[in-house]
């Protein structure tokens, strides 16, 4: 007798969001050289659904929070790369990807970290 086929449901069925990323970036808030808002206005105008960029609607919702964090929410399938991908595309147009880095702190989530410069200065004043 044959199987009945397995429907799969997805966490987007339930109601329940399907992906949640965190990024972090109070270490270079903190430092004054991050601009928060454009930073929330370049992932809005940058991550794609279906192909096109800038149009989110209630797909993918991005959320500023009070304590330097951003959380990206999506409905739709959305890779942690492509955040993390966004993220150095920010940094690099915006001339601080020579200082700062883009570190994953757990599964969902990102943090942005100086680099860290450690210079010998006795060795090169002698």
């Amino acid at each position: 007798m044959p199987k009945a086929p397995v429907v799969k449901t997805s966490k987007t069925a339930a109601g329940k969001p399907a992906h949640k990323f965190t990024i972090d970036y109070s270490r270079p808030a903190n430092g004054g050289v991050f601009d928060a808002p454009a930073y929330e206005k370049f992932l809005t105008e940058s991550i794609k659904v279906e192909g096109k960029t800038g149009q989110l609607a209630d797909k993918v919702k991005i959320k500023r929070e009070a304590d330097n964090k951003l959380t990206v929410t999506s409905s739709i399938p959305l890779s942690k790369r492509y955040i993390k991908y966004l993220t150095k595309r920010f940094l690099k147009k915006n001339s601080m990807r020579d200082w700062i880095r883009v570190v994953a702190s757990s599964k969902d989530n990102y943090e942005l970290r100086f680099f860290n410069v450690t210079q010998d200065e006795a060795t090169d004043e002698e």
